[in-house]
């Protein structure tokens, strides 16, 4: 899924799909175009993508990251990014593409899992609150398109599993957002502020040693269901990275986690 900052919501409202409109896609081998949307990618990956996909391959996120992946600051340089590396082919596929399709569908990345539909997040200042909207945009080789099946987004978000996805993507790009932020003045994300915010999001195994071996644990006050499950749980862990961050980086506490008061 592509997370695109949309500054005005009539934009927004103008070309998204609304939530009862109906689509038209199927995508199956039968299709002389199967495939052809995994090569030669620019698909950045979010934080629970790589949670997901690391865990399917059975390595660690340090592994994965290694592996598989190009950290890129882009020209705006708010926060890295993770961008899948594809295959040293002529087609430059996706790594996870076999002759039978992907090799990782069960957890594939949400821009896969979500395609050919992308999503965008704009702040609603009367609702005082994010919007997620959807917008439908297969490319012109795409077949998909003139198959029979339809769906309003979220059918197509059931049939795909794909609801968690947008619902910690959607969080993610609510932190985000805050680096593009006057609460980010002087921000540099190759320090060691930045480089320890991208450990706490991206690298869930370095995150864990830091929080359990650390003085983490003395310094902040984390949430007593969430403490009890980071040790096993990513998902959880992922949430404490995302709450510390916006407590670290912006001074922001949250329900999750807060600094501990000195004892005089």
């Amino acid at each position: 899924m592509k997370y695109i900052q949309i500054d005005s919501p009539q934009h927004a409202r103008k070309n998204m799909l609304r939530p009862k409109e109906r689509f038209s896609f199927r995508c199956h081998a039968g299709l002389s175009c199967f495939n052809l949307c995994c090569r030669n990618l620019k698909l950045f990956l979010n934080p629970y993508d790589i949670i997901r996909l690391k865990q399917n391959l059975g390595i660690t996120s340090s592994e994965f990251i290694e592996k598989y992946t190009d950290i890129v600051l882009r020209p705006e340089g708010i926060f890295f990014d993770v961008r899948l590396k594809m295959a040293e082919n002529q087609e430059k596929t996706c790594p996870f593409l076999t002759d039978r399709g992907c090799g990782v569908y069960p957890d594939r990345p949400q821009t896969c899992r979500t395609f050919p539909v992308e999503y965008g997040l704009f702040f609603n200042a009367e609702k005082n609150a994010y919007e997620q909207v959807a917008f439908f945009r297969p490319p012109d080789f795409c077949l998909g398109v003139h198959e029979s099946a339809t769906w309003t987004i979220s059918e197509w978000e059931a049939d795909q599993q794909a609801v968690f996805y947008n619902r910690m993507t959607g969080k993610w790009a609510e932190l985000l957002s805050l680096f593009a932020s006057d609460r980010a003045r002087g921000f540099d994300p190759e320090s060691d502020a930045g480089r320890m915010a991208f450990m706490a999001a991206y690298n869930m195994d370095e995150f864990r040693k830091f929080v359990l071996t650390s003085s983490f644990l003395k310094r902040y006050l984390v949430k007593p269901s969430l403490r009890a499950k980071i040790r096993s749980d990513d998902i959880s862990l992922l949430r404490l990275g995302m709450a510390w961050i916006r407590l670290f980086l912006f001074g922001m506490p949250s329900d999750e986690i807060s600094p501990r008061r000195a004892v005089s």
